[in-house]
């Protein structure tokens, strides 16, 4: 009887490392496409909100470091950046370009949703103030906030998966 709790015990420790290294490697990927669409939103954007736009892309540049060796304490190789990615909708002026920078924080926040359930306490720490700070400059760049960042589904209503809306990127 020990030997099969402890099995279910190991299996269940190796469930849970497993989810957050692929909450961790999606969380990644996010900062991945953050890390582009910033360098989309700094293109166009207007001189006024030029130096916000760089702090969120050193902000997004910090994080994904940060992901990738907390991928690699996981024991896993941490993905790689796509040499582009497809935006969610043209960017041609800085009206866009400031639409664009509140939906990479909204998509993002969603995964850091994602990994705060997947994670051990101290990584729900750090994705829980990952989050925050991207509900907080979704909120900058929209002039208005959501009811619950990082769950669309909840501000929106659905049913679907809060990592879902982010699955664009």
């Amino acid at each position: 009887m020990l030997t099969s709790r402890a099995a279910r015990s190991e299996a269940t420790a190796d469930g849970a490392h497993g989810a957050e290294l692929k909450a961790l490697q999606a969380a990644l990927a996010a900062e991945h496409a953050a890390v582009y669409g910033y360098g989309v939103v700094g293109g166009r954007i207007g001189a006024d909100r030029r130096k916000e736009a760089r702090e969120g892309y050193d902000a997004h540049r910090a994080r994904r470091d940060e992901l990738r060796r907390g991928v690699r304490d996981l024991g896993g190789t941490p993905q790689a950046a796509a040499a582009a990615y497809e935006l969610p909708f043209p960017v041609p002026d800085a009206a866009a370009a400031v639409r664009l920078a509140a939906e990479l924080e909204d998509r993002v926040a969603a995964v850091y949703a994602d990994l705060v359930r997947a994670g051990g306490a101290a990584r729900r720490r750090d994705a829980a103030g990952a989050l925050r700070e991207a509900a907080v400059r979704a909120v900058r760049w929209r002039g208005s906030g959501v009811a619950f960042p990082g769950l669309p589904e909840r501000a929106r209503g659905t049913g679907a998966p809060s990592g879902a809306a982010a699955a664009g990127h």
